[in-house]
């Protein structure tokens, strides 16, 4: 069987949000720890495909990654179907903010989070039907090929409801750390998935895997 795999990165912390809402804010992530890029750099195959969303975190991971001795990408390019889902007003607000907008709006979030729109954003099922897209569209163009996308935490659960034919809310469940590394294997033919790791931590002193 002929498998597109991907290769799910979240990008490195974000430090200067403030505990804030930050969602599609292009702010600066913090790659100064060397070991854990080193280890996550040796789990990355030679000659993939390399996709980062518009926000500058997820280039400055995939740049910290290949300075700490990633295989070379056969492309860089930018998609932003992987883009981080959209908080629209509440971008910036704290979570106390949040809360004391008191207009119902963000009570009826935090009930059917997958479902609610934030005011001037988009709900995470909307989130899970724009990430699929790409995902059908960069498979059929990368079959039998390997696919690294530094992107979000929810661009990255919206492919795991993908993967796993999950409800957009029970995705909503899985923990995806800053610089964890989940892995998700294609097979058009069959329209099928398989799924090898999620929120993979990798270590300095841990042996290397394919």
């Amino acid at each position: 069987m002929i498998a597109t795999r991907w290769w799910w990165i979240r990008h490195a912390p974000v430090t200067c949000h403030g505990g804030r809402i930050y969602g599609q804010r292009d702010l600066p992530a913090d790659c100064a720890d060397k070991a854990l890029f080193a280890a996550l750099a040796s789990r990355l195959p030679a000659g993939a495909r390399w996709i980062v969303t518009p926000l500058r975190r997820t280039r400055q991971t995939a740049e910290a990654l290949i300075a700490a001795g990633a295989p070379v990408p056969a492309e860089m390019r930018e998609e932003p179907g992987f883009l981080e889902q959209h908080f629209g007003d509440w971008q910036g607000l704290s979570h106390a903010e949040l809360a004391a907008l008191n207009d119902g709006a963000a009570h009826r979030f935090w009930l059917a989070p997958a479902a609610v729109r934030p005011p001037g954003g988009e709900s995470f099922s909307e989130v899970v039907a724009r990430v699929a897209a790409a995902i059908d569209r960069i498979s059929a163009d990368t079959a039998g090929g390997d696919v690294v996308a530094i992107a979000h935490g929810g661009s990255i659960r919206a492919a795991l409801a993908l993967a796993l034919g999950l409800e957009a809310e029970t995705a909503l469940r899985f923990a995806i750390d800053n610089c964890s590394l989940t892995r998700l294997d294609h097979f058009a033919a069959e329209g099928s998935w398989r799924v090898g790791a999620v929120n993979l931590i990798a270590r300095p002193d841990a042996p290397v895997s394919a």
